[in-house]
């Protein structure tokens, strides 16, 4: 869902795999504080909920 809003908005992003084990994924972990993804960073922000992260691309990135 978060790829099809990127895609929508037309938003140039970069994808990073991460392990599918959960214990392996220390930069997530690093990052967000969680081991789940998605996780967006956008400069200071960092968001990991999915639904979050749609609403603030939205916000921040619809053409008005």
């Amino acid at each position: 869902m978060v790829r099809n809003a990127l895609a929508q908005l037309g938003i140039e992003y970069e994808k990073i795999d991460v392990p599918w084990p959960h214990h392996l994924r220390s930069e997530v972990i690093e990052i967000s504080g969680q081991a789940t993804v998605p996780v967006l960073v956008d400069e200071d922000i960092v968001l990991s909920d999915e639904n979050d992260i749609i609403d603030y691309l939205k916000k921040t990135y619809a053409k008005a």
